[in-house]
């Protein structure tokens, strides 16, 4: 039967019908019982009654549609269904009247589905008179901010005959209680006092009371305005922008937006008027395209944004003087916009001349990047002294390597021995012309091996030291203790690590071999391709190698630097 009644109320929602029946609810009894005065703001809710109820209305457009509301004047009438209009206006889940009309008494059917199938609401308008009203307050009130005021229900001034209990206040439909983080409002009976009154105040207030009419029990319920405001500016308009004169630059047959930006101070009442003048005329037979648009009104006022559009900028208009004139009932105001002609800049030429410019950066940085270390081999080369003069050193470089005994026979030993004794020097020594100290060769036998390898490492100026498992976990690692020891002491003494295999360092290696290994640059050996001489092993061994005058030097004037450098490229 519901659903019925609800298929009937959806297919009359959007017209007035003459007469509508809603099986099950058009007899049931009336739930709820108002009094409104006329001419004066009413809402009515679609919600069954509950006395701990702590709001009024719901604004949300999904409640409104869910909601139909029926109405009729008298009992024998027919139903009509209430469509939207302004007055009464659908609001969410309630009907507002504004005002309400000494013709909207009658009976109120509203259906919420799946939530209340039929809810039957008796209205009554009286007019003030017939209510017996007396100094009926104002429904609209201006309460000034940051001092003290009060709010009372104009309700309470009718049926004065009638005693009367305390008043329910609801603001924006939620109702009003006493709140410990709001000492500055309190409820007393009819009336609410702010002090002080703050801006979010202002809003719509609704009250409600009960009376007893016989045995019929009312609400009576009004409700009041309340717009807060400040005091009323005694400043005319104050400009934002522009400010006096300002000069703009402008370009022949191009559109153009003069702006206008004016603060006006709070008026009760505005009378606020912004418009645009050429040199200071207003010509009827020349009309100005205009705009203004309006920032949020505040209590200190609101800046209003005015528009004058130029189709397109002409001579006349670099000759004329725009002018924007303000006004309020204090006084006004007045800026200017002069235009001047805008030179033309070869913007594509200063685009292009900035992209070619960057683009030549990036080539050179990632140049510089690719060749970093060939660069600085040339460098060194042509333009760097010798730093190996005068410095007392015997040898270039001392060489470190994994030593073979009678009980090892692994060819991965060899070959590291192998490239120790014979690639490394045929390469440094014989093709570079540095000087290299292997101990095994460079050092007589016969005194302690400790003594010797530190005397060793101290008449050299690099310490080479080539890592593999058999290195680090064999008696060769206190070559590298020694060296870092020795590097500590004489700032001129620099360690070049080569990995020449992978290895896992001990548990058992001392602190401060350790943190070379973390901090120190290591170069890497591949056996597959780094033997060849122009491979870039080769070329990181001497950029770590001393500076020095070698027999590889060639030319070594400045044309022969830029020769080198340009074969790079090509």
């Amino acid at each position: 039967m519901l659903t019925l009644s609800w298929i009937l109320a959806l297919f009359v929602s959007g017209a007035e019908v003459r007469e509508i029946n809603l099986p099950g609810c058009s007899h049931a009894e009336p739930q709820i019982w108002y009094r409104a005065i006329s001419d004066e703001e009413f809402v009515l809710q679609c919600a069954l009654p509950d006395r701990d109820a702590t709001h009024i209305y719901n604004n949300s457009l999904l409640k409104q549609h869910k909601v139909k509301w029926f109405w009729r004047q008298k009992d024998k009438e027919p139903l009509k269904a209430i469509k939207e209009s302004s007055n009464p206006a659908l609001q969410g889940n309630a009907l507002w009247f504004k005002p309400v009309r000494d013709s909207a008494s009658g009976v109120y059917i509203c259906m919420i589905w799946e939530k209340i199938p039929c809810l039957k609401i008796v209205l009554e308008v009286q007019t003030k008179k017939a209510a017996k009203c007396s100094g009926y307050d104002t429904n609209v009130l201006y309460l000034l901010a940051g001092s003290g005021n009060s709010i009372t229900c104009p309700g309470t001034k009718c049926y004065s005959h009638i005693e009367k209990p305390d008043v329910k206040w609801y603001k924006d439909g939620h109702q009003i209680k006493h709140r410990k983080s709001r000492q500055s409002r309190k409820l007393k009976r009819n009336e609410i006092y702010l002090n002080p009154t703050y801006g979010k105040d202002a809003g719509i207030y609704v009250c409600d009371y009960t009376l007893y009419d016989n045995t019929t029990k009312w609400t009576m319920r009004t409700a009041v305005t309340v717009e807060v405001i400040a005091k009323t500016t005694i400043h005319p308009p104050n400009f934002l922008y522009p400010n006096g004169v300002v000069i703009l630059e402008a370009e022949l047959g191009k559109p153009l937006e003069l702006e206008c930006r004016v603060q006006f101070g709070f008026e009760r009442v505005s009378s606020m008027r912004v418009t645009w003048k050429r040199n200071n005329k207003e010509n009827i037979n020349e009309k100005l395209n205009q705009e203004t648009s309006v920032c949020p009104k505040g209590l200190r006022g609101h800046t209003l944004l005015h528009v004058a559009k130029l189709k397109e900028v002409t001579e006349r208009d670099l000759r004329s003087n725009f002018t924007c004139f303000a006004e309020n009932s204090v006084g006004n105001a007045t800026a200017v916009i002069q235009l001047k002609r805008k030179q033309r800049v070869f913007l594509l030429y200063i685009l292009c001349s900035a992209i070619s410019t960057l683009f030549a950066f990036l080539l050179c940085t990632a140049f510089v990047y690719q060749h970093w270390i060939e660069i600085v081999l040339m460098y060194r080369s042509y333009l760097v002294h010798n730093e190996t003069t005068g410095d007392g050193k015997e040898f270039d470089a001392f060489v470190s390597y994994a030593k073979l005994d009678s009980s090892e026979s692994d060819s991965t030993l060899i070959s590291e021995e192998k490239f120790a004794l014979e690639l490394l020097p045929d390469m440094l020594e014989n093709k570079y012309g540095y000087k290299l100290c292997i101990l095994e060769r460079d050092v007589l036998p016969g005194g302690a091996y400790t003594d010797e390898v530190v005397t060793a490492i101290k008449q050299s100026r690099r310490a080479i030291i080539i890592l593999s498992p058999a290195y680090v976990s064999g008696p060769s690692i206190f070559e590298l203790q020694a060296a870092v020891n020795c590097a500590l002491e004489d700032k001129k003494i620099k360690l070049v690590l080569i990995k020449f295999q992978a290895f896992q360092e001990p548990e058992t290696l001392p602190p401060v071999v350790k943190k070379a290994l973390r901090i120190l640059p290591v170069i890497t050996w591949k056996s597959s391709i780094s033997a060849a001489p122009n491979k870039k092993f080769w070329k990181y061994m001497r950029y770590h190698m001393p500076v020095k005058t070698t027999k590889m030097l060639g030319n070594c004037s400045l044309k022969g630097f830029f020769q080198r450098l340009f074969s790079l490229v090509y």
